[in-house]
């Protein structure tokens, strides 16, 4: 990209430390200008459900960056991608795996049965708006035997992701039905992510031309 190329285009915010997020962008061909993780309790509200949850959190994401690109002179009036990933099964939603025994018993309760994923992506515009959007995406895991479980969880992918696993990685040997979205499934919907730039004036598209 040079530098006049640079100087006009509006400015973008991922709310996100997730090189996950930042890959799938790179994917489509947006480059954030820059990463602005937030902070927040993800623990979910009384009777919350999982949709809820995630556009709520992808929702707060946004707007907890949007107030830090705001005091950032080369950020202030940009566009701000907040999203956020919730695994379930059922009402009950499955954490964000940090130790083995909560990869454990999530693998236990996700093999050989159907479980949701939804993503809520939230953009929030140059001059204030809201744009959001909801993606819900099934998943069916194959039965897994303990040794599959032992493997991956000696693997160590499974820490730090939602339900205790990552589709984009070894998990993928265990997804027999998926319909949805796959990268909503990643962690970012990218048919509805670049449908909500273009739709609010980001050229999403414009240096498509440019790629060898």
């Amino acid at each position: 990209m040079t530098a006049e190329e640079k100087a006009w285009r509006p400015r973008l915010v991922l709310a996100s430390a997730s090189p996950r997020r930042l890959e799938l962008l790179q994917q489509v061909g947006i480059e954030p200008d820059a990463l602005l993780p937030t902070d927040l309790d993800e623990t979910p509200g009384k009777n919350e459900l999982p949709r809820s949850l995630a556009a709520r959190l992808a929702q707060e994401k946004a707007r907890a960056a949007a107030k830090v690109a705001a005091v950032t002179p080369e950020l202030a009036k940009g566009y701000i991608i907040g999203a956020d990933t919730v695994v379930s099964v059922g009402r009950r939603i499955l954490p964000r795996c940090e130790v083995v025994a909560e990869a454990a018993q999530c693998l236990r309760l996700l093999s050989g049965r159907s479980h949701r994923v939804h993503t809520g992506v939230c953009l929030i515009t140059p001059k204030g708006h809201e744009r959001r959007k909801l993606v819900e995406t099934r998943l069916r895991f194959k039965r897994l035997s303990s040794s599959e479980i032992e493997a991956y969880l000696g693997s160590g992918e499974w820490r730090g992701k939602a339900g205790g696993y990552a589709i984009q990685g070894l998990a993928g040997s265990f997804a027999l039905k998926l319909v949805g979205s796959y990268s909503s499934v990643v962690g970012l919907p990218l048919y509805e992510t670049v449908s909500l730039l273009a739709g609010e004036g980001y050229p999403a598209h414009l240096f498509w031309l440019n790629r060898v």
